[in-house]
């Protein structure tokens, strides 16, 4: 039996059903990031674009950090053990797990232009986190893949099997674009993250101009961060929509911490 819990995701204050105990995706958060840098190893502590990543991931951590204390959910990441990477890699991509482990993929920089740029994704992505969407796609698949069953057992049934849905979740690897978060979770992804880069210190109307860059890329060009991510005209429509609400965080003092 599967139990379900009810919680309200911050920023937008949507009602979300949780079906997953986030301990659990917490252990396999910290598994699948070390198979993965063990693999895939990160750039140089001192290469100039590491030193970029972990400036801009350490500036949002701070900000998300302070944000969720102001509300009083401190608790939805008590147990975050932050982590910020590079990896040389072509592929435009980057993600967070649960947890707060963050990898930066190289080939994305070209797009992301410059520090703003680059906390526009950064932002986004560990939004995705915070708002636990992983948590909700992943109980999805389990429904639709297994029946139902609760995570332990199909940890203990099909290790395998889950552990190719749980990376899918969050875009890692190879598997990144099978299963692409929902609609709701990326219009929701956007807001939080224009609130966290916001109180980190960048301006959130780079958002606008981040997204309106990648919505011109099309055909054979197409990355698979703006495939799996919809580029739309409505989405950003809802982006500048939400942007007078985002600029009330910004604090551009923070950026020079």
């Amino acid at each position: 039996m599967i139990m379900a819990s009810c919680s309200k995701v911050p920023v937008t204050n949507r009602k979300q059903v949780k079906l997953l105990p986030e301990s659990l995706l917490l252990g396999m958060s910290l598994t699948s990031y070390q198979e993965f840098l063990t693999t895939n190893p990160p750039a140089p502590a001192n290469d100039k674009n590491t030193v970029l990543v972990r400036t801009v991931g350490g500036k949002i951590k701070l900000a998300v950090i302070n944000f969720m204390k102001s509300k009083g959910l401190s608790k939805r990441i008590s147990n975050y053990k932050w982590d910020f990477n590079l990896v040389n890699n072509s592929t435009v991509n980057a993600w967070c797990m649960p947890g707060g482990k963050v990898v930066v993929y190289s080939g994305i920089l070209n797009y992301t232009q410059n520090e703003t740029g680059l906390a526009v994704v950064m932002s986004h992505e560990i939004a995705h986190a915070v708002a636990r969407h992983g948590n909700e796609r992943m109980s999805q698949q389990l429904m639709v893949a297994m029946g139902g069953v609760g995570l332990s057992l199909a940890l203990s049934q099909k290790p395998e099997e889950t552990k190719n849905i749980f990376l899918t979740c969050y875009g890692v690897g190879s598997t990144l674009g099978l299963l692409a978060y929902s609609r709701t979770h990326e219009y929701e992804a956007d807001k939080i993250g224009m609130v966290f880069m916001a109180l980190a210190g960048y301006d959130p109307s780079d958002a606008v101009t981040f997204w309106e860059r990648m919505s011109k890329v099309s055909g054979a060009k197409l990355p698979q961060f703006v495939s799996t991510h919809p580029s739309d005209e409505n989405r950003i429509k809802a982006i500048k929509a939400f942007l007078p609400t985002a600029l009330k965080y910004y604090n551009p003092v923070a950026s020079n911490k």
